[in-house]
This record gives structure tokens, sequence and C-alpha cells, in this order.
């Protein structure tokens, strides 16, 4: 799930049109929100606005929330929830992929939808579901907290063998097996 990132001002340049095509002005606490967002990958609003206050100090977090919002509304961003709390938001443009949240260890770890064809075939052609992919989390335990099949027994939670890689930790989460 490699992709060339484009260069800062090519994507600054498009969010500015996005904007000005649905009716909104640019102003300079979108443009940080929506960097924001790029540089973080996924974060939540908390995660968002203490990026946004690197550079703007006086943007308090319920502009980021409005802001947030807003973006939301007119599709330049999305959110998900990777468990409880808070959401996660990514920008729209990369929100087709699935997250495999380990329940023991906290590791995120992304898939392309094309892991879950099967069930989203299944789900459309036996209950005529259409499948948001954007905002789907499949819980479980990943290879590393999961027993090995010889010893039979489940490990109990705590006892995982990965290092701790909760979401808001600073190894963050995977991307096909990199760190977000």
């Amino acid at each position: 799930m490699d992709r060339e990132a484009p260069t800062p001002s090519l994507v600054v340049r498009g969010w500015d049109e996005q904007l000005r095509a649905r009716g909104y002005r640019v102003t300079p606490q979108r443009q940080l929100v929506l960097e924001a967002v790029a540089r973080l990958d996924h974060g939540t609003p908390e995660e968002i606005g203490a990026e946004v206050q690197q550079t703007a100090r006086g943007v308090n977090i319920s502009t980021i929330y409005r802001t947030l919002e807003l973006l939301e509304q007119i599709g330049m961003v999305t959110h998900t929830h990777l468990g409880h709390g808070a959401p996660t938001y990514h920008l729209a443009t990369d929100a087709d992929h699935v997250h495999l949240v380990c329940r023991d260890c906290g590791r995120i770890t992304e898939i392309g939808p094309d892991a879950i064809r099967p069930l989203i075939t299944a789900l459309d052609e036996r209950h005529g579901f259409e499948t948001d992919v954007g905002h789907l989390t499949v819980f479980g335990r990943c290879a590393d907290c999961r027993p090995p099949a010889s010893q039979g027994g489940a490990t109990l939670p705590g006892q995982c063998s990965s290092p701790r890689t909760h979401p808001r930790s600073e190894g963050r989460a995977t991307r096909e097996g990199r760190v977000l």
C-alpha cells in the first residue's frame, strides 16, 4: 500500500480548489487542520489540535472540532472508530482501507479492501448491503498476541509478546506492516 506522496504545494492547492468549489473560504485554520490530518495519517481531534498548535497556538480545540465536522461534511476528511474514545480522522482520499485492531496490544494494521472482497461481495449478494470500507474496523488478536498453534491455549490479555503499539503511542500503527 505504498503511495508516492504528492508535493505539499500541490496538495494544498488541491485542497484550496476543493474548498472554493464547494463555496467555502480557504482559511488558515482549515489549511492547518488539513495539513495536520495529512501529517498524522490518522489522528484524534486532540492529536490534530496539538499538531496545529505547534504552528498556531491561538487555535483552540473547539475550532478543531468545528473544522473537522465541516471538512467531513464536504467530503475532505472522514473518521472511523478504532475502539472506545475519540474518533480517528484521516483524509477522505486515503479512506479506502480496513483497520485491524488487536484487542490485546492495541496494534492497528491497515489492509486494502481486496483482502475482504469475498465478505463485501457476500454482504451485497445475500443482503443487498453496500459496505462502507472506509469505516470498517475489525477487532481481534494480532499474530504476535495469538498463541502458537502448538500451545492450543489462549494467552491472557496483557501477555502479548509484541511491544505495546497502542494507537496513541509512539509506534502507533502499521499499514500493511509499516508503522504509520
